[in-house]
């Protein structure tokens, strides 16, 4: 804690010198990635505060933490003794950043923000905001000069994506992506993305935590496309691949004087929900800016028949690891050995055994009982619950393989269920159901979708508070937009070629977790004289835990719908399976037959 306590005085030395009478510090970077580097974990070096959601704000007499209450517990703990106020959004007497800021400081001072952590659109409205109370919002790298002893930007080598993962070359990307240009009336495009780019030059690599993406930046041309990257993470084979694909390489910062060196003449292209304010800075003033969304964004999420022949390989290795873990898991229940971190660690080994395995997709969830209320867990050697042969577990995964992405929830009874617990895992089902089952008309969004996983709760008073689905990246980012169902609106469309989830959830807080999560990937249905309807492939493979199921609320269709998709599960993942596994994997595929009335 004395350590914090300095790095705060030290900030607050080089803001007094600076003329800054408050500092926000998020937990971003100049990417906007999910998952960031060691070296911009700022918000994380100020505070103490490791939480994947927060942003830090420092005046030069008070300090706070603005976290969601996922994380208010973990941040009390973390920021005790540092001086940090714990702010906890969402609650009625908290008041968000910009409000705050305006009661703390007075008109005329300045806010200072390192413009590489915000998107322009987000400087933009933040400036805004501020000017309304009087107050100046101000570019400035604080953390530069104090942070002497930050950690090195990673150099690990990047790996060529080969086109028979991939599906398509850089220079057939490259096309498409120029034809957008034109749509837009644009002449250059800048791209920060590291899932854009990874996906647009067949690029790989292990910069971040789970998403094999390379820290790069991208700019594209009428004939040219430049990838800004350090240079020791080029091989020779690499450097061969990119100028192949008439891809110029320059050092990761030239980007600024690429951009610098724009012509003002010319349309730039820009993605002002991604590009960091500090790149944009860099344009010229008399380009015309085009700010809209990445036409990589739209390209990526429309997957080619090799991406997806390979996402269906993939959900047979991911069937088969997880089959052989709750063996596992069934075998050694009863020892008492079991945690909520062990297991995950034993998951972890048996995905591994699979052809192309590169990696988790994103940290393991795994919550039993009362835990697994708690929709983002994340289990710590103090924390983590010894599994009992009682109450249900519920366990969120997933695994990068060269071959794709995986993300997969089960929740299944370690003893009896209860009725209640029966009952809700049913009415959990019944929404997935549904869901998996729909026909739509073309040009439906997600938003008018996202009922059907949730009317069975609804018609109960019930209801879960996060997303129904997010977009699946190719052996890439797990959650990857522009598409969602969720209940705020969201104006991208559904197309045949995109992979979402279908995750309805019901959580009872100090209790249990439900969550029931397939991957599914839009293709056509019929063509009438209404038009073209889509529909949903389910592609992952592993059963649904038919022990907390109550049958007797299920429909005939519903209980054809199950049975089919058991009957799918085993087909496809018992040939790669000895004896003892198929029989178990029969047994849990065993399809439902209601008794005669």
């Amino acid at each position: 804690m004395e350590q914090i306590i300095k790095r705060i005085s030290l900030l607050r030395e080089a803001m007094k010198k600076a003329g800054i009478s408050a500092c926000i510090i998020p937990g971003t970077d100049p990417h906007a990635g999910e998952y960031i580097a060691e070296y911009w974990k700022e918000r994380e070096w100020i505070s103490g505060f490791d939480g994947s959601a927060g942003t830090a704000v420092v005046t030069l007499d008070k300090a706070g933490l603005w976290t969601d209450s996922r994380y208010f517990l973990h941040a009390a703990d973390q920021l005790e003794g540092t001086g940090i106020e714990l702010m906890k959004q969402g609650l009625p007497d908290t008041l968000e950043i910009l409000p705050w800021l305006a009661t703390q400081l007075k008109p005329g001072e300045n806010v200072g923000v390192n413009a590489q952590m915000f998107s322009l659109n987000a400087y933009a409205s933040m400036k805004t905001e501020l000017k309304m109370s009087d107050l100046e919002l101000v570019s400035i790298d604080l953390l530069a000069a104090v942070w002497t002893d930050r950690p090195a930007l990673p150099l690990k080598p990047l790996f060529v994506f080969d086109t028979k993962f991939a599906g398509r070359s850089t220079l057939e990307k490259l096309t498409d992506v120029r034809a957008e240009m034109k749509k837009a009336h644009a002449d250059v495009f800048v791209i920060s993305a590291l899932d854009d780019i990874a996906w647009l030059f067949n690029i790989r690599g292990n910069d971040v935590d789970y998403n094999p993406v390379v820290i790069a930046y991208a700019l594209i041309e009428k004939e040219k496309a430049t990838l800004c990257v350090a240079k020791e993470k080029l091989t020779p084979e690499t450097t061969g691949y990119l100028h192949s694909q008439g891809v110029t390489v320059e050092p990761y910062l030239a980007i600024y004087n690429n951009l610098k060196s724009i012509s003002t003449s010319e349309a730039v292209l820009v993605d002002g929900g991604k590009l960091n304010q500090s790149l944009f800075e860099a344009i010229p003033d008399g380009c015309a800016i085009r700010n809209s969304m990445s036409p990589v964004f739209k390209l990526k999420s429309i997957k080619n028949e090799v991406e997806m022949n390979g996402v269906r390989l993939a959900m047979v290795k991911d069937g088969v690891a997880l089959t052989r873990f709750f063996i596992w898991l069934e075998n050694n229940l009863a020892t008492g050995d079991l945690t909520e971190l062990s297991i995950d660690k034993k998951l972890y080994e048996f995905r591994s055994e699979q052809e192309n395995f590169m990696g988790e997709s994103f940290g393991t969830i795994a919550g039993y009982a009362a835990h697994g209320a708690i929709v983002h867990y994340s289990a710590t050697e103090e924390s983590a619950s010894t599994l009992k042969p009682d109450n249900i577990f519920l366990l969120d995964s997933g695994g990068q393989y060269l071959n794709g992405t995986t993300d997969i929830t089960r929740t299944v009874a370690l003893g009896s269920p209860t009725a209640q617990q029966k009952t809700d895992n049913t009415l959990v089902l019944k929404g997935h159901i549904a869901l998996a089952m729909a026909q739509f008309p073309a040009g439906t969004r997600g938003t008018q979708l996202d009922i059907l996983a949730r009317k069975a709760l609804w018609d109960l008073g019930m209801n879960y508070g996060h997303g129904t689905g997010h977009g699946i990246g190719h052996f890439l980012n797990v959650h990857e937009g522009p598409q969602s169902i969720r209940m705020d609106e969201n104006p991208t469309v559904l197309q045949p070629g995109m992979m979402i989830s279908n995750e309805p959830g019901m959580y009872r807080a100090n209790e249990y977790g439900i969550r029931i999560e397939n991957l599914v990937h839009v293709i056509p249905a019929q063509k009438t004289e209404f038009g073209q309807f889509l529909q949903f492939e389910t592609l992952t493979l592993f059963p649904i835990d038919q022990h907390l199921i109550n049958f007797d609320l299920l429909g005939a269709a519903e209980i054809d719908w199950l049975n089919n998709y058991h009957n799918k599960v085993y087909n496809l993942i018992s040939p790669l399976l000895n004896a003892d596994e198929r029989d178990w994997l029969s047994k849990k595929c065993s399809p439902y037959i209601p008794l005669p009335v």
